[in-house]
C-alpha cells in the first residue's frame, strides 16, 4: 500500500471500540469466570493499543521535531491518570474503614505500590493469586496489576526509544527489532516458566512475562504510523484490507472462546497468538481507507471506550463489597451481575464527569485560585456543583487517609487467625504427621498384598451391614464400640466398625482439612491430602504422584470445587486417571456466595452420569437447609456443623459399598 505522509495527527474513534469490547470482555469474565472464560483476554487488547499509540505519538515527534518531551509526555499521563486512580483507591480504602476493616491488612503498601506503578510485583513477593476468587483470598485491588506494567512501559520506553534515535543509525529499524526482540524474550519467559501443577499468576502478573503485548503494538507502530497511512483505497485493496481485519477480529473471537485462564496452551502461545490477532486488527482500523474504523465507531461504543478506563477501575471493588454483602450470589446468577454491571457505570459515569474529564484539562497553577474561589464566589449553579463535589472528594480522601493511615498497625492475614483458620493449621500439621505414618507403611509393604488385606477387610467389614448383620455380629460390635457420639448422627456401630478398616485416600480443600480430625476418627486408615485452595484443574500432578507411591487406596474421597469450578475435561481426566477399578466418592459443595456453586454441582452430577464408579455426595442438598452449620463464610461448617458433615459423607460411603457387596 502507498503511504501518503501526513504528520498531522488523527483521532482515531474505531479505538474506542476497541476499548469498549476489550473492557466489556474483562467486565464478563470477573463476573462469571465459567461461561465468560475467554474475558480476560481483553486485557492484552488494552496492551496492544497503548503500545501502538505511545509508540507513533513517539515517532511522529522524534521525526518531526527531533526530540520528545519526556517531561510533557508524563505530566499528560499524570493528569489523565492519576486523579481517578486516586480517587478509587481512597474510596476503596474509605469503604474498608467503614463497612470491611478485614481488609485493611497491607492497605497502606497496596496504595503505595500503585501509586508509584509497583503494584503488579508486590502482588507477586506477596503470593497474591489471580485464580483464588474464594472467601478472604479475593482483594477489591486485584485487577490494578495491569495499570502498573502500562506505568513502567510509560516510564522506560519513551527512553529506551529516545536513545536509540540517537545513537542508532537505522533508527526505525532499530526500535522494530528491538520490540520485536523483546517481545520474544517476554513470550519465551511466559512459556518458560509457567509450571501446568502450580498458580499460574507469576507470570500472568509479571511485567517481564505480559510485556509482549504492549512491544508487539509498538512495533506495529514503526511499521504502520498512522499519519502516514493514504486516506483512499482502490476497490479491492479496500476490500482486502477489510477481509484481514476480518481474519483479526475472528481469532480474537475463537482463542476468547478456546482458551481456559489456566489452560498450558495460554502460556505456551495462546496469549501471544490473540495478541498477533489483535495487532492485525489494531492496524486495520487505524487504517482510514479501511472500514472497520466506522463498524467500531458508534455512540454506544464511544460512551464505553471514553470511560473504559473507569470502568475498569471500579469494576473490582463493585464486584467485591457487592458480593461481600449478598450471601446468595449463586441464586441469582443474571439478577446480580445486572445490578453489578449498572453500579459500575454509574460510578464510572460520575467519575468521568466531575474527576477524570475537568481534572485532565485543570491548569493546576490555578489550584490555589480555585480552591479560594470556592469559598468567595457567589453562589451559582456551576459553583455549587463544584462545592458538592469538593466536599464529597474531601470526604473519600479522609476516609481513605484513615485506612492508609491504621493499616501498619492491623496484623496481616487476620483471618488466618480465626478460630476457623486455627483449626484448619492444627488439622494440616496433624494430618502430615499420620501421612508419613502411612506412607512410610506403604513403602514397606508391596503393593499387591496390601490391596489384598485391604479388599479381604472391607468385605469382611462391610458383609455386616450388606445382609443388616446378624444377632451375634450386631452383639460383637456393641461389646467393643467406637465413637459412640457419632450414633446420634445416624452412623450404626457395625458402619463404625467397618470404617475402623476402610482404607481410603481423601483429597480435599480447606473445607475437607477443617473437618480432618473428624475424618480421621471415622476413618483411621484414611490417608488424607487436603490443602487450603486446592482446585481440580491443579490436582493431576498430585493424584499422579500419590499413585506413584502407592497411596491411592481402593476408595478415593474427593472434596473440590469450592474455590473454582472446571472444565469436563478436567473431570474426567481425573476419573481416567483413577481408572474404572476404584470407587471415587466425590462431595459436592454448598459455597452460596459464589456464582459457580451451581454449575460444580450440575458438572459433578453430569461426571456421575458419565462414569459407573464416580459417586456424587450432596452435601449440598443435605446442608443447605441449616445455615447455622456454617462459619461465618456460609462454606466451611463450623463446630455445629462439622460432625454433620463428615459423618454424613462417611454414612454415604458406607452405604454404598455395602449395597455394592450384596
Amino acid at each position: 500500500m502507498q503511504r501518503n505522509i501526513r504528520m498531522k495527527r488523527r483521532y482515531i474513534n474505531g479505538f474506542n471500540g476497541l476499548r469498549a469490547l476489550g473492557v466489556i470482555a474483562v467486565i464478563l469474565y470477573h463476573l462469571n469466570p465459567d461461561v465468560f472464560r475467554g474475558g480476560y483476554l481483553g486485557v492484552p487488547i488494552f496492551m496492544v493499543l497503548s503500545g501502538y499509540l505511545i509508540t507513533d505519538h513517539l515517532l511522529a515527534d522524534l521525526r518531526q521535531k527531533g526530540r520528545y518531551d519526556y517531561r510533557g509526555f508524563w505530566l499528560r499521563r499524570i493528569k489523565r491518570l492519576y486523579p481517578t486512580l486516586i480517587t478509587m483507591l481512597m474510596a476503596t480504602a474509605g469503604y474498608i474503614v467503614l463497612f470491611q476493616r478485614d481488609l485493611l491488612a497491607n492497605l497502606h503498601r497496596i496504595v503505595a505500590t500503585n501509586l508509584i506503578y509497583l503494584y503488579n510485583w508486590w502482588q507477586i513477593f506477596n503470593g497474591q493469586s489471580y485464580f483464588e476468587r474464594f472467601a478472604n483470598n479475593e482483594s477489591p485491588f486485584t485487577h490494578l496489576w495491569t495499570l502498573s506494567i502500562e506505568g513502567q512501559f510509560y516510564l522506560l520506553w519513551p527512553l529506551l526509544v529516545m536513545g536509540i534515535w540517537r545513537w542508532s543509525k537505522r533508527k526505525k529499524a532499530t526500535v522494530f527489532w528491538t520490540s520485536i526482540g523483546l517481545a520474544v524474550v517476554s513470550a519465551g519467559l511466559m512459556a518458560l516458566l509457567f509450571n501446568p501443577s502450580a498458580d499460574p499468576s507469576r507470570i500472568y502478573y509479571g511485567t517481564d512475562t505480559r510485556a509482549f503485548s504492549i512491544l508487539l503494538g509498538c512495533a506495529l507502530a514503526v511499521v504502520w504510523p498512522s499519519g502516514e497511512l493514504r486516506g483512499k483505497l482502490a476497490l479491492g485493496d479496500r476490500i482486502g484490507i477489510d477481509i484481514i481485519g476480518l481474519i483479526g477480529f475472528a481469532g480474537m473471537i475463537w482463542l476468547t472462546l478456546a482458551l481456559d485462564a489456566r489452560s498450558s496452551w495460554l502460556y505456551r502461545g495462546g496469549m501471544v497468538l490473540f495478541s498477533l490477532f489483535t495487532v492485525v486488527l489494531v492496524a486495520v482500523v487505524a487504517h482510514p481507507g479501511a472500514d472497520w474504523d466506522r463498524l467500531l465507531t458508534n455512540p454506544l461504543f464511544n460512551w464505553l471506550g471514553s470511560r473504559s478506563y473507569g470502568i475498569y477501575l471500579y469494576q473490582f471493588p463493585v464486584m467485591i463489597f457487592f458480593e461481600g454483602r449478598m450471601r446468595n450470589i449463586a441464586d441469582h446468577p443474571i439478577l446480580y451481575p445486572v445490578i453489578e454491571v449498572i453500579l459500575i457505570l454509574l460510578l464510572s459515569e460520575a467519575s468521568y464527569r466531575f474527576i477524570e474529564r475537568p481534572l485532565a484539562r485543570f491548569d493546576y497553577r490555578q489550584t490555589w485560585t480555585w480552591f479560594k474561589a470556592l469559598f468567595t464566589t457567589p453562589k451559582n449553579r456551576g459553583m455549587l456543583r463544584q462545592r458538592f463535589v469538593a466536599g464529597i472528594m474531601s470526604l473519600i480522601m479522609i476516609l481513605g487517609l484513615i485506612g492508609v493511615i491504621q493499616a501498619p498497625s492491623v496484623r496481616a492475614n487476620t483471618a488466618d487467625h480465626s478460630d476457623l483458620a486455627k483449626t484448619i493449621k492444627k488439622n494440616a500439621a496433624q494430618t502430615k504427621k499420620e501421612n508419613a505414618k502411612i506412607a512410610a507403611a506403604a513403602r514397606s509393604s508391596a503393593a499387591e498384598s496390601r490391596k489384598a488385606a485391604s479388599d479381604k477387610s472391607l468385605s469382611e467389614s462391610l458383609s455386616i451391614s450388606a445382609s443388616k448383620s446378624s444377632a451375634a455380629e450386631e452383639s460383637e460390635a456393641a461389646k467393643n464400640p467406637v465413637n459412640q457420639d457419632l450414633e446420634k448422627y445416624g452412623l450404626t456401630q457395625v458402619q463404625l466398625h467397618a470404617a475402623q478398616n476402610l482404607q481410603i485416600t481423601g483429597i480435599g480443600d480447606s473445607v475437607m482439612l477443617g473437618s480432618a480430625e473428624g475424618y480421621k476418627r471415622i476413618f483411621p486408615k484414611m490417608y488424607l491430602d487436603a490443602t487450603v485452595s486446592q482446585q481440580v484443574y491443579t490436582i493431576q500432578p498430585k493424584i499422579k504422584g500419590l499413585l506413584q507411591q502407592g497411596l491411592v487406596a481402593t476408595n478415593v474421597l474427593v472434596g473440590l470445587g469450592t474455590n473454582g469450578s472446571f472444565q469436563a475435561n478436567d473431570l474426567d481426566e481425573i476419573m481416567h486417571l483413577f481408572g474404572p477399578d476404584r470407587n471415587v466418592f466425590w462431595i459436592n459443595v454448598h459455597v452460596p456466595t459464589r456464582a459457580w456453586q451451581n454449575q460444580v454441582n450440575a458438572d459433578l452430577a453430569a461426571g456421575a452420569k458419565r462414569f459407573a464408579n464416580l459417586h456424587v455426595i450432596d452435601w449440598y442438598g443435605y446442608s443447605k437447609a441449616h445455615e447455622d452449620w456454617f462459619a461465618k463464610d456460609d462454606v466451611h461448617p463450623n463446630p455445629t456443623g462439622s460432625p454433620y458433615y463428615y459423618t454424613y459423607v462417611a454414612k454415604q460411603i458406607l452405604t454404598t459399598l455395602a449395597a455394592a457387596d450384596k
